[in-house]
């Protein structure tokens, strides 16, 4: 039986990081993206990433995430 081919999936979305991770996606390392950003490097080599992107793009972690940048802004703002 062949290995299964490793396989990654990086974001600079910490809010979609921690959605991965609670679903199940192994976090390999992070690293520095050519910005300077703080990138998280998963395992997906069960190929499932771009699914659970989708899934938390329509899901209420994103939704909180949203309203959770609305409030810092009103907190920065005063």
């Amino acid at each position: 039986m062949a290995e299964k081919e490793k396989k990654e999936t990086r974001t600079t979305d910490l809010a979609l990081a921690a959605y991965l991770k609670l679903r199940g996606l192994r976090l390999l390392r992070t690293e520095k993206d050519e910005f300077d950003r703080t990138a998280f490097v998963f395992d997906d080599s069960m190929d499932v990433a771009e699914l659970l992107k989708v899934e938390f793009a329509n899901s209420e972690c994103c939704k909180f995430d949203g309203e959770l940048r609305h409030l810092k802004k009103l907190i920065f703002r005063s």
